[in-house]
């Protein structure tokens, strides 16, 4: 052999082992996935998904980050011009009934989904009872409930009520604490609750308010309404509450979480989202932690929020997306999700045998704790493609309550007729 063929042969036989990387990458499907981030979240899914990668070097999986006010009207124009993801991770699954792709087919085992999904949140995403299919998983919960600062309960001197106790019970321990500590230069509030009807409805669901007729429209006014709005509203008028928080102008979310940050606020309710901001925020000032959920007449109840990752109907590659989806969800890769991002699970299993956090393990797990016992009408108000539009209507019109512009019989009205105006639509 000539050197001058040597040679050739060499410059083919690199120019094929250049070409190899792209004819592989031309065998290799690509998926996407439209994302939003609260916090390091997409990081810890990238780093799922590149293990899953190298697994499984014929599938690539790229995440579209998106700001989540821009993300269901996004998603909305490309499912309406049928350049939808092949998955995304939403929190209003009501918005594209219908869009799903039923993941039934393509992973391994249908009834491990089945049994590790709340039904609440299967059929949030399904159209009506005849609807059995897997179209998604939670990629976290959320549940409303309420913190204590345990240091103010230490330094008044009163006993922390049992965690049966009811809201008038905790409100009169509170206001025992405020009533010992505060002074001409320092205010302590007993008690505040976020200015939203989504944080309204879990006690008023506990006092035995009910919302949604057989037929999915509202009926507002009940005697656990009642009873939960002038509770609220006596906070306020009593001085007992921030006067900011639901005292300001309508039509704005207004958290209480600066007062509790402060030390001003003896008892909050909010919810589990606030864990790792309280951390971060108060860090050795003061102890606090998680109480459960104060109960009523018909027990006690927080509310579920969160997202879900669901695949769409118009992929390409529906036994690829099955795939990723099925390794996502499947029990040890998304316990190191929710453990990594601080999470609570929407994982069955996973609820009942709790996650070993690496940081703030007791708070979260108190709120995990509060999953099981959330009330079916919690759930349905949750998901309600209404239940935003009940949500501000509450929030607007007790607020205008307690600014003096109506009585609480006149907001009754207004928030029903606001309700059923938006079902004749």
């Amino acid at each position: 052999m000539t050197k001058r063929t040597l040679l050739a042969l060499l410059v083919v036989a690199a120019l094929i082992a250049a070409a190899l990387p792209a004819l592989a990458q031309g065998d290799q499907v690509e998926l996407r996935i439209t994302w939003y981030n609260d916090g390091n979240e997409g990081e810890v899914l990238r780093d799922l998904l590149d293990r899953f990668e190298a697994e499984n070097p014929g599938i690539r999986v790229v995440i579209d980050e998106v700001a989540y006010a821009d993300l269901h009207t996004l998603l909305q124009a490309q499912v309406e011009t049928g350049e939808a993801p092949d998955m995304a991770r939403i929190t209003f699954p009501n918005r594209f009934l219908g869009q799903y792709l039923d993941l039934s087919a393509y992973v391994a085992d249908p009834q491990y989904w089945l049994d590790n999904i709340p039904e609440a949140v299967l059929g949030s995403m399904r159209q009506g009872a005849e609807d059995t299919g897997i179209y998604g998983y939670p990629t976290q919960f959320t549940v409303t409930g309420p913190f204590i600062n345990v240091t103010l309960f230490e330094q008044a001197g009163v006993e922390i009520p049992a965690d049966d106790s009811t809201w008038e019970e905790w409100v009169a321990a509170a206001t025992a604490v405020a009533e010992e500590l505060s002074d001409a230069e320092f205010t302590i509030y007993p008690v505040a609750i976020d200015r939203t009807g989504h944080r309204f409805w879990g006690p008023s669901l506990s006092r035995c308010a009910t919302y949604i007729n057989e037929d999915g429209t509202f009926t507002v006014d009940s005697p656990g309404f009642r009873s939960t709005a002038e509770m609220i509203i006596g906070w306020h008028n009593d001085g007992l509450m921030p006067p900011d928080v639901w005292g300001g102008s309508a039509g704005n979310y207004v958290p209480a979480a600066p007062y509790f940050i402060n030390g001003q606020l003896v008892l909050y309710m909010s919810g589990s989202w606030q864990v790792g901001n309280f951390a971060t925020n108060i860090g050795d000032a003061f102890d606090w932690k998680v109480i459960p959920n104060p109960r009523g007449d018909c027990g006690a109840t927080g509310v579920p929020g969160g997202a879900l990752m669901v695949a769409f109907a118009g992929t390409e590659h529906p036994e690829e997306v099955g795939k990723v989806m099925d390794y996502l969800f499947s029990e040890e890769v998304i316990a190191e999700f929710y453990a990594r991002t601080l999470f609570l699970p929407g994982h069955l299993g996973l609820i009942e045998k709790g996650i070993e956090y690496p940081s703030n393990n007791e708070a979260l797990n108190a709120f995990a704790a509060m999953i099981p016992n959330l009330m079916e009408e919690a759930y349905a108000l949750q998901y309600h493609p209404k239940g935003p539009d009940l949500n501000a209507a509450i929030r607007d019109r007790l607020s205008q309550v307690i600014a003096g512009e109506f009585t609480l019989d006149e907001a009754i009205e207004r928030i029903q007729a606001d309700m059923d105006a938006l079902f004749a639509q």
